[in-house]
């Protein structure tokens, strides 16, 4: 036949047509069968700048000795431009990693470095200030604990990853063994050992590092046996949370429809009857469906929502630690402008996402609840003691100091002008010059960050849609939640105190919504004694089931330990005291500062003596400097710097 067509001129051959899409999705779904068939393809430098830096060759080659059994490890990775995440930065998320409790035994962790295993974190943290950025890597073996020496693997690890670079590594990590599944964080600086910055290829963060930590554990612990695989397997078929086996069945679906044929598949033989048995699952929880016998649909949000099933999961395993097994409610503090606020004693906290600092604390609420409150980015946990008591609450809505500002604004043009504020009412808790200052101050909040314009003294541009803005600002600056520490005393102190405690503030205008268990119920019972202490100290009387409370008990419980301390630092320092009185403006050098049960207090010395003012935390990086308050309550508004109008209320 071959003959008579080719002496027909009629020879057979194949022309195929051009795919139809030459685009990036016809190369991945290239790559993606040829993933299925076990290929070792990968997309390497197809994605923008995927090449560029060091270990993008290594990252090709990396792994390729790993087989279906080798030992699995987790790794997430941060790249922090230091100028933007702020110069504290670096010491601050030392510090997290180092925290208490986190090391083998509940002690604080440890770190180390290449040569040193206990490393100097302020050193690293000093030689790292000029650096453009920095990584952040958390190393999870899958089985870490059967490894042991964490110190020496990660070690191997880096030594493997400077071959790979071709540059020595300056790092310091912490190995964490206060969860589940032990781990480590590391803190890699962005310089090579030429001191340029160090740039590495995204092939080799996404790809090449963890292959690195697989061959490696794979090495120390062996392949995992076959039970050691079902058994990982079986694990993930019921839990309500995004698995290797969600993420297998994601892979193979097309278009979201997985058929009999495909599970079929020789490469799916020890995982089918696990996969089935997760669509099954997975129907029972509506996230696939069974079209017809061996078909199944998986929903389109079965990831999204299995990844917030999974975080809800470990909240509440984190407030039933927290509560230790104590029968509670349990709730998670949504920051809206429709919460109510939240006032509890700390009784757990820790961090939700160690890589970006996030942390978050458990209240044991005064409603006799218990409520998970996730903190913003980079906010401090050693500002809540345990046993403290915290006030949390939602920042729904616009700023009333924005509104205003907007309101008074001409043709896109804010003055700040004394006499337009001469005409309010002068009283203790409204002054005409704290309203300029909380202007002012919140002006320069907003230049700062790129909302309004300063075009002169006291002088503005600002936008019409101010209020949106500084809202949008707010939510992103504090993850739209305020935390207001109420006292850093467990109320088991607070009852016998000198100084104005949140107690003293419940005898005065108790709370609504006081629960009678848990916290709520511990409260009522520590009310009835700081009562009797106060009536002890001459500042209360008994009529009867009333307790009749001192006319301006809380100015007079703060004077009263004020004084105390006062005489205490005169003691020490040789120094008078001088008493402020209320309105008054104050300067002086800030030399430290005081808690105490009326709150936190800085020492102002104005060369004739020294003052104890109310603190607030913009003012601890200013120590030694000399800085102004204008003094209100138990408030002050603070003002620094040589140009007019840099204060903090």
């Amino acid at each position: 036949m071959s003959r008579r067509r080719n002496d027909e001129g009629d020879s057979f051959r194949i022309r195929p047509n051009a795919p139809r899409n030459r685009g990036q999705s016809f190369v991945n779904r290239v790559i993606k069968e040829a993933s299925k068939a076990g290929s070792r393809a990968r997309k390497g430098g197809s994605r923008p700048g995927a090449r560029l830096g060091r270990g993008h060759v290594a990252a090709r080659f990396a792994g390729q000795s790993l087989a279906l059994n080798a030992r699995r490890v987790t790794i997430k990775t941060w790249l922090v431009n230091l100028s933007k995440a702020g110069m504290r930065s670096t010491i601050t998320h030392l510090r997290y990693i180092e925290r208490e409790g986190v090391g083998r035994d509940g002690e604080p962790g440890r770190a180390y470095s290449a040569l040193s295993d206990d490393a100097d974190l302020a050193n690293f943290e000093q030689r790292g200030r000029e650096d453009r950025h920095q990584f952040r890597f958390i190393v999870s073996p899958e089985d870490a604990a059967e490894l042991e020496d964490l110190h020496r693997y990660t070690r191997d690890l880096m030594q493997r990853m400077e071959q790979d670079l071709g540059t020595q590594l300056d790092w310091v990590a912490v190995d964490h063994w206060n969860t589940d599944n032990p781990h480590t964080h590391i803190v890699l600086r962005g310089r090579d050992d030429q001191g340029k910055d160090l740039i590495i290829s995204r092939d080799y963060i996404s790809d090449g590092m963890r292959y690195r930590a697989s061959e490696l554990a794979t090495e120390w612990l062996g392949p995992r046996t076959e039970l050691e695989i079902q058994r990982s397997l079986q694990r993930e078929v019921e839990q309500e949370r995004w698995t290797g086996l969600d993420r297998t069945l994601k892979r193979e679906a097309q278009n979201g429809l997985l058929d009999r044929k495909t599970l079929a598949e020789p490469r799916l033989q020890r995982q089918r009857l696990m996969l089935i048995g997760r669509l099954q699952r997975l129907q029972r929880m509506g996230l696939a469906t069974e079209r017809q016998a061996g078909e199944w649909m998986l929903h389109p949000e079965a990831e999204r929502t299995l990844r917030a099933m999974g975080e809800r999961g470990d909240i509440i395993r984190t407030l039933q630690r927290a509560m230790s097994g104590q029968q509670r409610e349990l709730e998670v503090f949504e920051p809206n402008e429709n919460a109510s606020p939240i006032i509890g004693r700390v009784a757990d906290k820790g961090l939700a996402d160690e890589l970006h600092d996030k942390g978050y604390l458990v209240l044991d609420g005064i409603d006799g609840k218990a409520h998970y409150v996730a903190l913003p980015a980079r906010a401090e946990l050693g500002e809540y003691p345990m046993g403290a008591v915290v006030e949390a609450r939602g920042m729904g809505k616009a700023r009333t100091v924005d509104r205003d500002i907007a309101i008074l604004a001409e043709d896109g043009l804010y003055r700040l002008n004394s006499q337009r504020f001469q005409s309010t009412a002068k009283t203790p808790d409204h002054d005409p010059e704290d309203v300029m200052n909380a202007h002012r101050r919140r002006l320069e909040a907003l230049r700062r960050a790129g909302i309004v314009e300063r075009l002169g003294e006291d002088v503005w541009r600002v936008p019409a849609d101010l209020p949106e803005q500084g809202q949008k600002y707010d939510r992103q600056r504090n993850g739209g939640i305020a935390l207001t520490l109420k006292s850093h005393l467990p109320i088991e102190r607070q009852t016998r105190v000198i100084g104005a405690t949140w107690l003293d503030q419940q005898l005065i205008g108790r709370e609504q919504g006081m629960g009678n268990q848990g916290f709520g119920a511990e409260v009522n019972i520590a009310l009835q004694k700081r009562a009797d202490f106060l009536v002890k100290e001459g500042l209360a009387k008994k009529r009867g089931q009333r307790v009749v409370l001192a006319r301006n008990l809380l100015t007079t419980l703060r004077n009263r330990e004020l004084n105390r301390a006062a005489e205490g630092i005169t003691e020490e320092t040789g120094l008078a005291y001088r008493p402020i009185t209320d309105g008054e403006r104050v300067s002086g050098v800030y030399r430290r500062s005081l808690m105490l049960a009326s709150g936190r207090f800085a020492m102002l010395d104005d060369g004739m003596g020294f003052r104890l003012v109310p603190w607030k935390p913009v003012i601890e990086q200013r120590l030694g400097q000399s800085l102004t308050a204008v003094v209100r309550g138990d408030s002050a508004s603070w003002e620094f710097g040589r140009q007019r109008g840099l204060s903090i209320g």
